[in-house]
């Protein structure tokens, strides 16, 4: 991506890189000739690969805004600021305005406006030199260097307000073309305002980044690895959002939200469960579902697959209990079964379950193996008296009159008939694998309740599948949309169910089902259903036409390096697509591996992340309940390399705001003491004097400590106005450096007493923090004043022409911008 001027931090820097005005001149003379041409078709040709991507300030993508902005209404559609920094940034602007009179204020106010809210463009890491979160980000955006001449000419006296860089302030006040430069882009289409009429930029921003093909770019973080053939990842929907994840060996692992997995595995029955070494083999621990109630009654079910005295192999469904004791581990002693279906064949052993809406356990089985479903005459498929090959539908909060272990729904579709198993509820199924339930639109609950399978084919198709009550899929009359067995295809009473999509095997050969999105961080994603294919390793979307009802194919594609430049983001996965995974939020999974064993420890699990998009900020905060952790746990070590190929831990803090000048005596003072509500009064930081702030301090030191700390405080109130700095101390400037002391927190910064100075001067105490801007919060009623108009002060004509004299001061409180 393109790299802009680096803001050299201090004076003596700049001389040392700069020793005389003609330092360019002289060190390009060499330009002067064929290479100035070749030089330049180079550097454009290096931007057009390296061109800025949406990113705000805080790494992440930009967002629309849920209210509307009063202040930078031009990013209110789509940008980096909500309606608290929107307020954030008109407070500031009102507290410049309040300091450069009136003159000033006609020509500068539009200008310094739109500077100040390139914090809200969607493009305002590029334009803060801020992409990479281990760089030092700009002190001004970048701004085109005709834009930047006009700004300097009109309003360089403003400079001083909007940065603390030395350098900077020097150049501003010596020499306008080297100002101009410093803070000019390399790439004059994303310097502002050139970047709003960029129509690449802007014709799709926010909407999923396609490809010239179409295809849909999405980003992936890493967050578990090590793993042995991962078959899936479910959550126990009891709000403590951990994630439980199993091995097709037999273990279940808990994952917390931190990222850190829990020493101690949930379950462990390898002993029991029947698995191999051997490459692809599809029996092992299969399935997991936990109890809609299960926070309360601690209940969960397992599928799996056993051998019967070193011959018979079978599938087992039992239920079990979490352990009274420990909310981490299961009860190894609970196990009770509730069904067991043997399995003439090695493959096809189906393994999905899941609790629908309707509270029903749904058990997903295969049609018995082998190729093209053998067995009987219509084979298992379509023999409604066989568990194999069906959806099955039980009640598992009670049991039957005839001693199974579960009750049958009373409107299952075949209950009563004799020839069909009243466990059955849907049935022509080949090899169903993972499926899912829709959550629903979030704001109309369209969709909720379906259920999306994906179903193995043969030996030409692989098809997505939507699950009704008493539906037939086909299988082995039909494999996707065409005929399989000629015979039964031709039935007229077949009457099957079409797959929603069907792709050949020239894409993949093993589809693995997915979820339709319904997560909060991605907006973009809502209403696609998204799965993969194991044997190609390829990602795919569904996309509904609501009107017609038919799912339209969107391909997705993992983003280049340009998409994914954020923190923590990669843009490869392991090829076997194992299985998809929603978490207890919404947001969605896939787990994968590199070598698809049940003993190979390289199974990883990803999330997707559109990085075009994100929810605005606190949108999608929720709080988990506490997870009581008895044993040890394992914090979490990425394996992948991320595409920024660096930590994903930034060596510099986020950008804060610089300290503002403070505003003259009076201005707005009725309305900073006036209390924000009827009730009670309360003691609200964001008004409280630093002369409080002070006091609740002191109360836990000495005595002999509050009498110095109060005599200084009393001392620093009788310094007169015209001897206050607004940039410098006086020994500072003497000594030519600057009052900003970078190892200081903003948060033990001293408060400064508002006042009107004569002179660019500032208290001795006073220090700066180690960032360059720092917001001043005056009051948390929202600014609505007119951009051309001076604001209203609500103190008499009088009080105004006496500010000087005045002794009514005021202050303010720092504090960060970007959270």
């Amino acid at each position: 991506m393109a790299k802009m001027p680096r803001e050299p931090d201090s004076l003596s820097y700049h001389r040392a890189k700069c020793p005389e005005d003609r330092f360019l001149n002289k060190r390009t003379e060499w330009l002067q000739g064929p290479f100035r041409f070749l030089i330049i078709i180079i550097f454009f040709s290096y931007l057009k690969h390296t061109s800025a991507h949406p990113q705000c300030l805080d790494y992440q993508p930009p967002f629309k805004p849920p209210y509307h902005l009063e202040f930078c209404r031009h990013y209110e559609k789509f940008g980096c600021c909500d309606q608290k920094a929107d307020n954030s940034i008109a407070m500031r602007y009102w507290d410049i305005m309040d300091l450069i009179g009136d003159e000033a204020y006609a020509v500068c106010a539009d200008l310094v406006k739109d500077i100040m809210c390139q914090e809200c463009s969607p493009y305002a890491a590029h334009l803060f030199d801020a992409e990479d979160p281990y760089t030092p980000v700009r002190h001004l955006p970048g701004l085109c260097f005709a834009y930047c001449s006009e700004f300097h000419i009109k309003c360089h006296s403003v400079v001083k307000y909007l940065t603390n860089s030395q350098t900077l302030l020097e150049m501003c006040e010596k020499d306008r073309s080297h100002f101009c430069n410093l803070i000019n882009l390399p790439d004059q289409d994303y310097c502002y305002p050139n970047v709003l009429g960029n129509n690449d930029l802007y014709s799709n921003l926010g909407k999923v980044v396609e490809d010239t093909k179409g295809c849909l770019q999405l980003c992936l973080t890493e967050v578990a690895n090590g793993l042995r053939n991962p078959v899936l990842m479910v959550h126990s929907g009891d709000d403590t959002h951990r994630m439980f994840v199993a091995e097709q060996i037999g273990f279940v692992w808990v994952y917390l939200k931190d990222g850190s997995r829990l020493e101690q595995p949930f379950l462990d029955i390898s002993g029991e469960v029947l698995t191999t070494q051997w490459l692809g083999d599809e029996r092992g621990f299969l399935g997991l579902a936990f109890h809609p109630k299960y926070r309360n009654n601690g209940r969960f079910f397992i599928y799996y697959s056993i051998l019967i005295n070193g011959k018979l192999e079978k599938i087992r469904i039992s239920e079990m209990k979490v352990s009274a004791h420990d909310m981490n581990v299961a009860d190894p002693h609970s196990e009770r079964v509730l069904l067991e279906i043997e399995e003439p064949a090695a493959n096809h052993n189906g393994g999905q379950l899941l609790f629908g809406l309707d509270g029903y356990l749904y058990i997903f089985t295969g049609d018995g193996g082998k190729a093209g479903d053998p067995f009987g005459k219509f084979g298992n498929s379509q023999n409604r008296s066989a568990l194999l090959g069906k959806v099955l539908r039980i009640d598992v909060d009670g049991s039957s009159i005839d001693g199974k272990p579960y009750k049958i729904p009373p409107d299952n579709p075949f209950l009563g008939e004799p020839n069909a198993k009243p466990e059955v509820y849907a049935y022509g199924v080949r090899n169903m694998w993972r499926c899912s339930v829709d959550r629903g639109d979030p704001l109309t609950d369209y969709g909720r309740g379906r259920i999306f399978c994906g179903d193995v084919g043969q030996n030409r198709y692989e098809e997505v599948d939507v699950i009704v009550k008493g539906g037939n899929y086909g299988w082995r009359a039909k494999e996707g949309f065409e005929c399989f067995d000629m015979k039964l295809c031709q039935n007229s009473s077949l009457d099957d169910i079409l797959p929603i999509f069907a792709y050949g095997h020239h894409v993949g050969k093993s589809v693995t089902g997915g979820y339709v999105y319904r997560g909060c961080e991605s907006p973009n994603l809502n209403g696609l259903y998204i799965f993969g294919d194991f044997m190609s390793g390829r990602l795919m979307a569904l996309e509904e036409d609501k009107k017609s009802g038919i799912w339209k194919e969107k391909n997705v594609c993992m983003g280049d390096t340009k998409t994914c430049s954020f923190p923590g983001l990669i843009n490869h996965h392991h090829k076997f697509i194992i299985s998809f995974a929603e978490d207890e939020a919404g947001e969605l999974y896939f787990l994968a591996t590199s070598y698809p064993s049940a003993m190979s420890p390289f199974g990883t699990l990803y999330k997707f992340m559109d990085p075009s998009r994100r929810a605005p900020p606190g949108k999608c905060k929720y709080k988990p309940l506490p997870v009581k952790v008895r044993g040890k746990k394992v914090p979490f070590t990425p394996r992948e390399l991320t595409v920024l190929d660096i930590s994903e831990t930034p060596t510099r803090s986020p950008l804060e705001k610089i300290l503002l000048p403070t505003k003259p005596p009076g201005t707005r003072q009725p309305t900073r003491a006036k209390p924000t509500t009827s009730g009670p009064k309360k003691k609200i930081p964001a008004k409280t004097t630093t002369a409080k702030l002070s006091q609740e301090k002191l109360k836990k030191t000495t005595q002999a400590n509050e009498k110095q700390i109060n005599t200084s405080t009393k001392t620093l109130k009788k310094v007169p106005p015209n001897k206050k700095s607004l940039l410098q101390t006086k020994k500072d400037k003497q000594a030519g450096k600057s009052s900003l002391n970078p190892k200081l927190p903003i948060k033990s910064a001293p408060k400064k007493k508002k006042t009107k100075p004569l002179k660019p001067t500032k208290p001795k105490d006073v220090t700066k923090p180690k960032v360059w801007l720092q917001k001043t919060q005056k009051t948390k009623k929202e600014v609505k004043k007119p951009v051309k108009n001076k604001p209203k002060v609500t103190v008499s004509k009088k009080n105004q022409d006496n500010r000087k004299k005045t002794k009514n001061i005021t202050f303010t409180k720092k504090k960060k911008l970007f959270k």
